[in-house]
């Protein structure tokens, strides 16, 4: 079998920043279109292989093609069975499984479609994903899908949803030594910032999956002056939600735990959105998995597999590395990680 640690070394190598990742493109481009058994589509900096064999399913193996800025990690060292360098985890290890998957497993047991994207690690509006969804939606039609983010070889499975919720609540500007003209908006957010260090986690359980769901202030914005009793102040929250309930619904509970410190006038406003992935570990193609004995858990972030989701695809995460050292300077992969990964996803594509 191939050096896999070797060959994601080689693509750590290749800088793929985000909104750069066209070189890196062109050569998985060019290796996938040397596979007699692949169909290979590029739309824009996204790489599509698909098989064409006629089963009766159809599962996705997808991954981004990009990284965060270098650190001073832009290039790859090995050290016994350790690979360090940016991507390494996050998530060139995946992708060098994809790519093995790809060149080698010449008639899997049901079709496979490989879908290498840019553009993961910014904002939404990049990302290469949405871009096929959106323009190329026949590219990655499918039963379900895997996500090859860094999990160390465990299926996360869904993820949690998050939204970004901005509380303005106002106040009565006043001279700071006469306070009792005025109306101090900063001093209203007191109770609510209480009722959210004091929230106690929903932690429902979806097939097996324990996921945790939590409330964090994260911005707090206000003042005018250093005399000046404050007529506004803004409270930015992110929430957390489980694969149990709907953005909408988590929104909902949200807006009634501070109902009784608001009031009109008062703005409430979510800014920012991303539904939650249910574990969809039963499904016929990912259920083998667990049947071989592949460890699960609970994916509590979010990522892509929302995007597969919500257009009606089920989908887990399993990939090599660990995610918590992934975009740091030091971020590693070892050779058991994607070799335990390359092995798992084998098994499934042939049966064995």
């Amino acid at each position: 079998m191939t050096d896999l640690l070797a060959a994601t070394a080689e693509l750590v190598d290749i800088a793929s920043p985000s909104l750069a990742e066209g070189p890196f493109a062109d050569l998985v481009e060019g290796w996938l279109r040397d596979v007699p058994w692949l169909t290979v589509d590029r739309h824009g900096d996204n790489v599509v292989a698909r098989t064409e064999l006629g089963r009766d399913q159809r599962l996705v193996l997808a991954g981004h093609l990009d990284t965060v800025p270098a650190n001073d990690n832009e290039v790859a060292r090995i050290e016994g069975d350790t690979l360090w360098g940016l991507g390494s985890a996050d998530m060139k290890g995946g992708l060098a499984v994809f790519l093995e998957l790809a060149r080698t497993v010449d008639a899997p047991t049901c079709d496979v479609t490989y879908v290498f994207y840019a553009a993961e690690e910014i904002a939404a509006e990049h990302s290469g994903l949405l871009q096929l969804f959106r323009e190329r939606p026949d590219l990655v039609a499918a039963d379900a899908a895997i996500l090859g983010e860094p999990t160390d070889g465990w299926i996360e499975a869904g993820c949690q949803g998050t939204a970004r919720v901005r509380l303005s609540l106002t106040g009565e500007r006043a001279h700071t030594a006469r306070p009792w003209k005025g109306r101090n908006a900063i001093h209203r957010l007191g109770p609510i910032l209480e009722a959210i260090a004091g929230y106690e986690a929903r932690e429902p359980t979806i097939d097996g999956c324990t996921y945790r769901e939590a409330i964090q202030a994260v911005f707090v914005e206000g003042g005018v002056a250093g005399n000046v009793v404050p007529d506004e102040a803004v409270l930015t929250v992110n929430l957390r939600i489980a694969p149990d309930r709907t953005l909408d619904e988590a929104v909902d509970a949200f807006r009634s735990m501070v109902a009784p410190w608001t009031e009109d006038g008062d703005g409430f406003e979510v800014v920012d959105r991303s539904e939650p992935a249910p574990p969809s570990l039963t499904h016929p193609l990912l259920a083998p998995l667990v049947e071989a004995g592949t460890p699960v858990r609970a994916k509590l972030g979010w990522t892509d597999v929302a995007r597969f989701a919500e257009h009606g695809i089920p989908a887990i995460n399993l990939g090599p590395g660990d995610s918590s050292v992934a975009h740091m300077r030091d971020e590693h992969v070892t050779r058991d990680s994607i070799e335990r990964v390359h092995a798992a996803l084998h098994g499934l594509l042939t049966a064995s």
